[in-house]
C-alpha cells in the first residue's frame, strides 16, 4: 500500500509516525527516511535514543541537512542535493531488503518539489514495493503523480496555527 500524507496543514510526519508506532505495536518493523529534516535531534529521535531496544524494530534516519534556502540556511543548493538522493537510494535499499514492513519517506513530497529529486525516481523505488509492505510518503505539496499512485491520501489543512501569530516551533509539539 501507498499512503500519501500532504498539505499546508501540521501534522504529516506526526501521523506518520503514529502509523509505525501501530505497526510495530503489532509487531511489525517500521523504518523512517528523513528527506528535509536536517541534523538537529527532534523528540522522537531522543525517544528512540532512549529506548535501544527498540533497534531493527522502529528506526528514523536522518538524510537531509536541514531546510534549504530557509532559516538560516547557508549549505550550497548541491549539498542538499546530494543528501536527498542519497537518502532515496538508503529508501530504496530498504524497501528491497524486505526487512521492514513500513517504510516512510518523510519530507520526500517537499524534496520533490525543491527539485532535489525527480518524483520518477521516486515512483521507480516504490513501483515495485513488496505486496504487504506499506510506503508512507510525506510532506506538503505532494505531486500529482505519487496521488495518483497512492492507495490512501490525506491532506493536512490549517485552519489555525501560533506560527501565524508570530509563535516559534514548540519542543515536544512541532519537534
Amino acid at each position: 500500500m501507498i499512503v500519501v500524507f500532504t498539505g499546508n496543514g501540521k501534522g504529516k510526519t506526526t501521523a506518520t509516525i503514529g502509523q509505525m508506532l501501530r505497526a510495530v505495536g503489532q509487531k511489525k518493523r517500521g523504518v523512517m527516511f528523513q528527506f528535509i529534516k536536517g541534523p538537529w535531534i527532534s523528540g522522537e529521535h531522543k525517544f528512540l535514543d532512549k529506548y535501544k531496544a527498540l533497534k531493527g524494530k522502529l528506526e528514523i534516519h536522518r538524510g537531509g541537512k536541514g531546510f534549504v534556502g530557509i532559516l538560516g540556511d547557508k549549505l550550497p543548493f548541491a549539498v542538499h542535493k546530494k543528501a536527498a538522493q542519497n537518502t532515496l537510494k538508503a529508501a530504496a535499499t530498504a524497501i528491497k531488503s524486505k526487512k521492514w514492513d513500513i517504510v516512510a519517506l518523510d519530507e520526500v513530497n517537499v524534496a520533490v518539489s525543491l527539485g532535489l529529486i525527480k518524483s520518477a525516481d521516486v515512483l521507480k523505488v516504490i513501483k515495485n514495493e513488496p505486496q504487504k509492505m506499506i510506503v508512507v510518503l510525506s510532506g506538503r505539496g505532494a505531486p500529482k503523480s505519487f496521488i495518483k499512485r497512492a492507495d490512501l491520501v490525506t491532506e493536512m489543512k490549517e485552519i489555525k496555527h501560533p506560527y501565524n501569530k508570530g509563535k516559534k516551533a514548540e519542543v515536544g509539539f512541532e519537534f
